[in-house]
């Protein structure tokens, strides 16, 4: 027997070959039970395997989009692509993920090599350093959206957490907590990177609503492997600070392994809350307090933002900029 077709499977199923179609690409908004069940029968029977090639050219889509993450060690970057991946996994697509190792240059080649492979679109975790190539794919009309991160004065749409309210929230608990010395350290904002700035601002601006002084010495912005000189600075100083609050997962990680080294005491000596709610911090003794961020929800409003442009959706999209919001989760570091 040759190769089985999907008009072989339509006339064992006794459907029309647009309906197999439809029930290959999990379309059953029209489609009664029972039909369903005649059509999987039928495939089963017959073991018939899609020809993923033809299927291209005829409906010209590759059924392939790439995410290209800023950073993959992150928690939260990890977290998001597994919801992408099981959410464009159900629209019968496939994701092709790609680490820029936040290096502007690493991220152009894999934009590049994408567009090459002939991806139907792109999720970016920009790193903010590619404006000439952002700017020539929304020329080209190619479905692009951005996660966690957003590029100003660019019309691309972009779902991020609402990092202001979660710099905002860590420091209301703090002053709750009576503390009123409050710092924060983050990871290098040299290329602007928009949640490290947004959540500084919204540190200031909590800071202020509060009737505290924003000062400098408390604010820390460093590379990852200067996080330890970073501390050591703010525990040096005359009135160190008696609460940080840790601007990502990462920083929170440096952070607790210099307070196990110098044997500072949580939260006794110093309270901690870390933004991005990491699997490890109910673990740690104390746990920690975390402001958690929504990554299924907005792992999912990416995909159905990226499906439309795909789609050739023309309604009008309200908005560009979708900000998700933050949840405290209390736990004994503060």
């Amino acid at each position: 027997m040759g190769s089985v077709t999907i008009a072989d499977v339509a006339k064992l199923a006794k459907v029309s070959n647009s309906t197999v179609s439809q029930y290959l690409n999990k379309r059953y908004d029209y489609m009664s039970i029972k039909t369903r069940r005649r059509i999987e029968a039928a495939i089963e029977e017959l073991n018939y395997k899609p020809n993923i090639i033809a299927r291209s050219l005829v409906q010209k889509s590759t059924f392939t989009v790439g995410v290209i993450v800023a950073n993959i060690l992150h928690y939260f970057s990890t977290h998001v692509i597994r919801a992408i991946e099981n959410y464009f996994n159900e629209k019968g697509f496939h994701i092709i993920v790609c680490n820029a190792d936040d290096e502007p240059e690493k991220e152009r080649k894999y934009i590049e090599v994408l567009r090459a492979k002939q991806v139907d679109g792109m999720i970016i975790f920009p790193t903010g350093d590619n404006i000439d190539l952002y700017k020539e794919m929304i020329k080209d009309d190619f479905p692009i959206v951005f996660m966690d991160r957003i590029i100003k004065d660019l019309p691309i749409s972009s779902v991020l957490l609402d990092n202001h309210l979660a710099a905002q929230m860590a420091v209301d608990h703090f002053v709750e907590q009576g503390h009123s010395r409050i710092a924060i350290v983050t990871t290098s904002i040299i290329r602007q990177i928009s949640p490290r700035v947004e959540r500084i601002e919204g540190y200031k601006i909590a800071l202020q609503n509060h009737g505290l002084e924003i000062n400098s010495e408390y604010i820390k912005t460093a590379d990852i492997d200067k996080v330890f000189d970073a501390l050591k600075e703010l525990f040096s100083l005359n009135a160190p600070p008696n609460a940080i609050i840790a601007g990502n997962d990462i920083v929170l990680i440096e952070m607790l392994k210099y307070i196990k080294k110098y044997q500072i005491k949580i939260p006794d000596e110093v309270a901690v809350i870390g933004i991005d709610d990491v699997t490890t911090a109910s673990l740690f003794t104390p746990s920690i307090t975390t402001i958690s961020q929504p990554a299924i929800e907005m792992a999912n409003r990416a995909v159905d933002l990226l499906l439309n442009k795909i789609e050739k959706n023309t309604e009008p999209e309200e908005k560009l900029v979708f900000r998700m919001n933050p949840s405290l989760v209390k736990r004994d570091s503060c």
